[in-house]
């Protein structure tokens, strides 16, 4: 059955109600709809956030440095409860404008530090403590080329597949093709590349692999958007080995749980302060 054709108006006006899952929460403007201070705790390093794949990366990434004993990435994790829309309130969005997780502030400088954006964020903190980033040039342009195409293409799967096959008010044909061939080409891309390599870049585990785990590897194998065999994921051998690999580690074991709120609750973390909470 064909579906019945959409003629935009001259002037498209925000329907309220027509947003699906997150229409209680999704707007066309900007800025804090609430005042709302900010907890801080006795880190220099603050993270405010949520369990979400975008959340995911920073925590496993500041696991990943303690694991490998800097002492500095300590960190205090505290819950922005993003189905509430609390990445509203004033203390969030004086960090974050764009009122997205995760947001982070460096106190150890001077200055403090405000960081937004998953991919910034990595890319701060690898620099900051040099680990993580490849130091030879030809390495790191790569690393940071593979950073950004999953800032840039993860879009597609979550705002996209993930929202018109999962989270949508009802399901569409069109724009579930559309992006279920957008994400199959990318778990290609993906795949291709990791043929040969142990990880994204050569032998050497690194943030590219760390921002791109938990989206594709967590559509492979956990169950993101319940689409594992409508995408036929286990086709992708070489994703599904390579993210098998990385979700053994005990860093990333540890950083999946912190500021997660479903599941099991022992895979749960709301607030982390200290090693001692897991």
């Amino acid at each position: 059955m064909k579906e019945k054709e959409y003629n935009p108006p001259k002037i498209w006006k925000w329907d309220s109600e027509n947003g699906g899952k997150f229409a209680n929460i999704n707007r066309p403007t900007a800025g804090a709809r609430f005042e709302s201070k900010l907890p801080i705790g006795k880190h220099p390093i603050q993270l405010y956030s949520m369990g979400t794949p975008n959340g995911a990366k920073v925590t496993i990434l500041l696991e990943e440095l303690l694991e490998i004993g800097v002492k500095e990435a300590e960190y205090d994790a505290y819950l922005i409860d993003i189905f509430k829309g609390e990445q509203f309130g004033s203390g969030f969005v004086g960090i974050n404008p764009n009122s997205k997780i995760p947001a982070l502030v460096d106190n150890s400088e001077d200055v403090p530090i405000k960081v937004f954006e998953s991919g910034a964020i990595l890319l701060y903190l690898s620099q900051k403590f040099g680990k993580f980033l490849p130091q030879d040039k030809a390495a790191k342009a790569e690393c940071t080329s593979w950073l950004f195409w999953q800032m840039g293409s993860t879009p597609y799967l979550g705002g996209g597949f993930g929202h018109f096959y999962t989270y949508a008010p009802y399901k569409q044909e069109y724009p579930i093709n559309r992006f279920a061939m957008e994400t199959k080409r990318q778990l290609d891309v993906l795949d291709k590349k990791l043929e040969k390599n142990e990880y994204v870049v050569g032998d050497e585990y690194s943030i590219a692999d760390i921002a791109i785990f938990p989206w594709y590897g967590g559509l492979a194998f956990h169950g993101l958007y319940d689409a594992k065999e409508f995408l036929d994921l286990e086709s992708y051998e070489n994703v599904i080995r390579w993210g098998e690999s990385i979700n053994a580690r005990p860093a990333v074991i540890r950083g999946k749980r912190v500021n997660k709120t479903w599941g099991p609750e022992a895979d749960q973390l709301k607030e982390r302060h200290s090693n001692a909470d897991f």
